[in-house]
């Protein structure tokens, strides 16, 4: 007899989870599957996102600031570090931990919220009076049943066309991660997020990084000002990026790779390297879920085609996160699973596209809410802008990083706040208070006017609307 469960949800990542959490919170009964597995075979959920995705890349990066910091800069404070040397497997044995205790957080979460957790790959079967059979493949082959099913399946990498991973020489997200030894040269093709925060972690460890890029510009999705900004940071700090670029053959072996593409100038290159990291996007992960069993609608990339509200083609059956239209961000999943949850307890879930934040973990960070100044540009909307540098703030100096600046864009008529862009340290901390200001349609006026504690890197933002009205204080 198949276990009957309220919900269902298929996957157990960021999305996933919450969307479990918040139905059961709200009273029902739920069920959540997910197939990850630890080293020993064990659960582990969280999915991409925890496994081989944000939280481990930021467990690297952190240690890799502190190598550099001890060689680089600890000097300038007085303090005497000789011989620094790295040790690559207890860096990654703390990676692993940091990614375990996230896991088993999950299961406690679920237990806690009485979630029932399927360790396995679950899949749809049939359409069963006003219900759905999902089939979970795990260590034993269950049956269960939902009257509403969550799909958050996540994403996979995209390969290379002819160059599939084998997370040995050619490596996606989840090879850059287990890498054992600071490889002598790397190449990353993609200068997305995950390329940049893999290309630093490794840059830092003293590895040669070249980084592949087919856009003519750098970080095309991010506000040109801010861009430009932080490239000449990389620049500095010896990163080589590669713009226009046309990858053409990659030869893999055991002793490294091989890479042939025409650069900007239409020259033909060669570049040999131990690793190589793939990062050129991701595509929607719906293999094995049988949806052709229920007639589920899928676009032509392989994603869950959804309406606004997350609904899918058929009746209770919703999707959210990567595996659908919109972002790929673990935060937008996190939302889009709360939503859900409360739509099907008839309450009004609601997710604003408009004020997601987007953050680049890299030194200096960058992050952005709401429009660009090209766009902007593109749409005829007449703006003001604001800028101020992390030059001029005294946290900043105190700290030693003073790259960067935060940027605001408002509406050169009622000074609502369009759109917030930082560069520098600790942007990814600073964004959510431009976020919270454009939930509540904020003028820059409002932010200029809150007082912010002295001396924080807060300030900056503080200052940054205040330039929207060409009346900054220090600078």
């Amino acid at each position: 007899m198949s276990q009957a469960f309220d919900v269902v949800v298929i996957g157990g990542g960021p999305g996933g989870y919450i969307a479990a959490i918040r139905a059961a919170q709200l009273g029902f009964q739920v069920a959540c599957i997910d197939e990850w597995k630890n080293g020993k075979g064990g659960p582990a959920p969280g999915g991409t996102c925890t496994n081989v995705g944000c939280i481990p890349s930021k467990a690297l990066l952190q240690s890799s600031e502190h190598f550099e910091h001890a060689n680089k800069h600890f000097a300038e404070h007085g303090i005497t570090a000789s011989d620094v040397k790295i040790d690559v497997a207890k860096m990654l044995a703390r990676k692993d931990t940091v990614v375990k205790q996230n896991n088993d957080g999950i299961l406690y979460l679920f237990k806690k919220n009485k979630v029932t957790f399927f360790h396995g790959r679950g899949s749809f079967v049939k359409a069963d009076g006003g219900a759905y059979e999902i089939k979970v493949a795990g260590a034993k082959e269950e049956s269960i049943t939902g009257k509403h099913v969550i799909v958050a399946t996540g994403s996979n990498a995209r390969a290379l066309p002819g160059v599939p991973f084998d997370e040995e020489t050619v490596l996606s997200n989840d090879g850059a991660l287990r890498v054992g030894a600071v490889p002598k040269k790397l190449a990353l093709i993609g200068s997305g997020v995950i390329g940049l925060e893999m290309g630093s972690v490794w840059r830092r460890l003293g590895a040669e990084v070249t980084i592949l890029e087919g856009l003519p510009t750098f970080l095309g999705a991010v506000d040109e000002q801010i861009a430009k900004e932080a490239k000449k940071a990389f620049d500095k700090q010896g990163l080589k990026i590669e713009l226009g670029v046309k990858v053409g053959e990659v030869k893999a072996g055991k002793d490294g790779v091989s890479v042939a593409y025409t650069n900007a100038k239409g020259e033909a290159q060669q570049l040999d390297v131990d690793k190589l990291i793939v990062s050129i996007g991701r595509v929607p992960n719906t293999i094995g879920l049988n949806t052709e069993a229920v007639g589920l609608k899928l676009d032509e990339r392989g994603a869950v085609v959804v309406d606004e509200d997350c609904k899918t083609s058929l009746p209770n059956v919703w999707a959210i996160g990567d595996v659908v239209r919109g972002p790929m961000l673990a935060h937008k999943a996190e939302e889009e699973g709360v939503a859900v949850a409360e739509r099907i307890a008839g309450q009004h879930g609601h997710v604003n596209f408009n004020t997601i934040p987007w953050v680049i973990y890299t030194s200096p960070e960058i992050a952005w809410v709401g429009r660009t100044e090209q766009q902007l540009k593109a749409d005829g909307v007449a703006y003001k802008a604001g800028t101020f540098p992390f030059l001029a703030n005294g946290r900043a100096r105190a700290l030693g990083d003073t790259t960067g600046m935060v940027k605001f864009l408002a509406d050169a008529k009622t000074d609502e706040i369009l759109g917030v862009h930082i560069v520098g340290p600790m942007a990814s901390e600073l964004i959510s208070e431009a976020v919270v200001a454009m939930e509540f349609k904020a003028s820059a006026e409002d932010i200029a006017r809150i007082c912010h504690a002295h001396p924080s890197l807060s300030e900056a933002t503080k200052e940054a609307a205040l330039a929207v009205d060409k009346r900054t204080l220090n600078f």
